[in-house]
């Protein structure tokens, strides 16, 4: 069973990746397609919190350059 910080993690990146998807697909650019569908799958194959909160946060960032 996740820990409730877990679960926030996977919620959170994934709706960022959701949002990062949607504004890719509308701006017709793969960079933030690929970085959003990467933010909504990793989650799913992370099971280590600090772990989990590190790659999120290097994906955001590298979302915004």
């Amino acid at each position: 069973m996740p820990t409730p910080a877990v679960l926030f993690a996977s919620v959170l990146f994934g709706l960022i990746g959701f949002a990062a998807f949607r504004y890719g697909k509308k701006d017709a650019s793969w960079q933030p397609m690929a970085i959003g569908v990467a933010l909504m799958v990793y989650p799913y194959f992370i099971s280590q919190t600090w772990l989990l909160y590190t790659i999120g946060c290097v994906l955001c960032i590298g979302l915004f350059l």
